[in-house]
């Protein structure tokens, strides 16, 4: 009897006949022109390789180029396994227990994903600095300089804080979806909650876990802001400057392919993370909603750790916002140039994230459905344009604009395709980890009963996959509404965006009359993100 409860708490193999089925056509080719389009910029970094060969390979080949990519490699992964480690309790605290203010904590957890990594790690070194306003707080009691925090560990500390809801979002949407059968079932044998934890819900959170941690990890890759303010050299940065000290295209871009391979290497070992497993409910029944885990005297340090997370990725740099806002030079910002550039940022963000979420489906259905080599490269392709820096994307369009579509360079549809092949995967993670908890048998049964492809869908897998489909759409309106790179090389004349506001301020040296602009990003950032995760239904 136990033997036979063990073995139903842990994943099973994907049946044989899913695994075989050839996936439908429109469907495939979906896929397909999703990951031609998101393969742009390789094909750019192709053709200026090629063009110049041997110059390519005497960047790839000098002695520090393996010291920077052990160290860039290192830093992914490390940005990857901090953002899992803060995200994973904040994420059952928020959806599993009786914390209190739980809304609140979500949307203040998820927060920190719209500060611009360059305006979140300035805002750091200048509250906790060596020189900063702690220091300035605590030089009364003799304290005159406080410990560096820049390199390596200064910059994973505030990617990790600007990174981690890229892993809370896919979790909570994971722990939202699955059903408590197996929970209950291993409770009923006398397992203990942590027992329960370790051995039924975290096995069924791998894909989000993967998916999520992934994203974080590329996103640590293709930063420049961060890296940059808190000198530390990564890939990204040495690519940043040979385009703009050297103007070495083709070294920049023989780097970037090189990152490119770092990037695949973190999607192989994510997908051999959860290969071969199914991680959907099988037992006959309706799904109900896990029960609510009461925290007793652990509520407390519960509560303590919520707040302090939310204090140095979120309250923090907000204080020294309003602190700069009031430091601001009068009238610096026009605040009709803020609002009209308010307006844009929103109708660009939803535009991404309706295009992005939609060109994400395809590729996440069949990443979990028919997963395979054929679907792997299709993957990749994908998740090619997040994992390279945002200004190698924006001029492999301008390269693209000028000789292949030139009527729709520097236009709107451009910008919008742009964040596309940026943001793209950000939905596909948190997506295909949802397909992943929908039983294929659903499906079968559906088609088997007459349906078409469409029908079954457009009314069974899609409206399962819900919460997963719109934690995605989020991720991508988030990193979409503080896009900076892509929006100056790609954006309409006239077209400004509040990143775009706060870049032109900071470039003139008036960061405190950024400030101004920076506030009202997140402020118009907070509602779409209680409606999409604050809210538990």
């Amino acid at each position: 009897m136990a033997a036979v409860a063990d073995s139903q708490l842990e994943a099973r193999p994907l049946p044989g006949r899913q695994r075989g089925r050839r996936p439908p056509l429109g469907v495939l080719a979906a896929a397909i022109v999703v990951a031609a389009a998101c393969a742009i910029p390789i094909g750019y970094l192709a053709i200026v390789v090629l063009d110049e060969p041997t110059a390519a390979w005497d960047a790839v080949w000098r002695s520090s180029t393996l010291a920077l990519l052990v160290r860039s490699t290192a830093f992914a992964v490390a940005v990857g396994a901090g953002a899992t480690a803060l995200a994973l309790p904040l994420a059952w605290l928020t959806s599993r227990t009786d914390l209190p203010l739980r809304r609140l904590w979500t949307v203040l957890a998820t927060l920190p994903l719209v500060i611009p990594s360059y305006i979140g790690a300035y805002l750091l070194v200048s509250a906790l600095g060596p020189r900063g306003e702690l220091q300035g707080i605590l030089s009364p009691i003799g304290v005159e300089r406080l410990p560096s925090i820049y390199g390596f560990g200064g910059a994973w500390f505030v990617l990790t804080l600007f990174t981690y809801p890229l892993v809370l979002l896919p979790l909570r949407a994971a722990l939202s979806r699955m059903d408590p059968v197996l929970e209950d079932a291993a409770r009923g044998m006398g397992r203990s909650e942590w027992a329960v934890a370790r051995t039924v819900v975290l096995p069924q959170l791998v894909p989000a876990v993967g998916a999520g941690a992934l994203l974080a990890s590329l996103y640590a890759l293709s930063d420049f802001g961060a890296v940059s303010i808190l000198r530390f050299d990564s890939f990204t940065r040495v690519i940043y400057q040979s385009y703009r000290s050297s103007f070495d295209r083709t070294g920049a871009a023989a780097l970037a392919a090189l990152l490119v391979f770092v990037m695949v290497g973190l999607l192989l070992a994510e997908s051999r993370a959860r290969r071969g497993r199914t991680y959907f409910r099988s037992a006959p029944g309706t799904a109900r909603r896990a029960r609510v885990v009461p925290l007793g005297r652990w509520r407390w340090p519960a509560l303590g750790f919520c707040g302090f997370v939310a204090l140095l990725a979120f309250i923090l740099p907000v204080a020294m916002l309003f602190l700069w806002s009031g430091r601001s030079v009068a009238g610096s910002v026009a605040s009709s140039e803020v609002l009209t550039a308010t307006g844009n940022s929103l109708l660009l963000a939803a535009l991404a994230a309706a295009f992005g979420t939609a060109a994400a489906l395809p590729i996440a259905w069949l990443g979990a459905r028919h997963p395979g080599r054929r679907t792997g490269l299709l993957g990749a392709a994908t998740t090619t344009g997040y994992a390279l820096p945002g200004i190698v994307v924006a001029l492999a369009l301008v390269f693209f604009g000028i000789r292949v579509v030139p009527a729709l360079y520097q236009s709107l549809a451009m910008l919008v395709f742009a964040l596309v092949i940026l943001l793209a995967p950000l939905a596909v993670g948190s997506s295909r980890s949802a397909f992943l908890q929908i039983s294929p048998r659903l499906e079968e049964a559906a088609r088997g009963a007459g349906r078409s492809p469409l029908a079954v869908a457009m009314g069974i897998t899609l409206p399962l996959a819900r919460s997963g489909i719109l934690a995605g759409a989020a991720l991508i309106f988030l990193a979409a509404i503080k896009e900076l790179p892509a929006v100056v090389l790609l954006s309409p004349i006239g077209f400004d965006t509040l990143p775009l506001v706060i870049w032109q301020e900071s470039t003139r040296s008036y960061f405190e009359a950024a400030a101004i602009p920076a506030l009202v990003l997140l402020a118009v950032s907070a509602p779409p993100l209680w409606l999409l995760v604050g809210k538990d239904r």
